[in-house]
């Protein structure tokens, strides 16, 4: 009976402490810095280009522009567009930079930790062509 006492104290002590640490939602806005948004990859800055469009798709973003040649995709998430630019540093690694469009870093981080998640774990992904019928 003792120990069913001191097991029923132990577990509302327990709940008691959990209730009072704030709850944290990663999908709520917040103030972003400008370094969080900006990553930088070991791969070429076309396989860095189309892994980021694939992430902004496999998050189901709405992709609202897509320039290829200046390496940068417009895209809305969470009622915000983004922007974000690939930049080839050298030969083998670039940077991704993802920016809201209207300059304001009061967002949910989601966003860009999302895309830069997806972006690490298909890293070793081989980039292939799709072939034409």
């Amino acid at each position: 009976m003792r120990n069913l006492i001191i097991f029923v104290f132990l577990l509302i002590t327990a709940q008691a402490g959990l209730a009072a640490e704030p709850t944290y939602l990663p999908t709520t806005s917040q103030n972003i810095t400008c370094a969080s948004c900006v990553k930088n990859y070991n791969m070429t800055g076309e396989k860095l280009f189309y892994l980021t469009m694939a992430s902004i798709g496999a998050s189901k973003f709405r992709t609202d522009e897509i320039q290829s040649k200046n390496g940068y995709i417009l895209f809305t998430a969470t009622g915000k567009q983004y922007l974000a630019s690939v930049v080839k540093i050298d030969k083998t690694s670039s940077m991704l930079k993802i920016t809201p469009a209207d300059n304001v870093y009061y967002f949910a981080p989601v966003v860009v930790t999302n895309l830069f998640k997806y972006i690490e774990a298909n890293a070793s992904e081989e980039i292939k062509p799709i072939a034409r019928l």
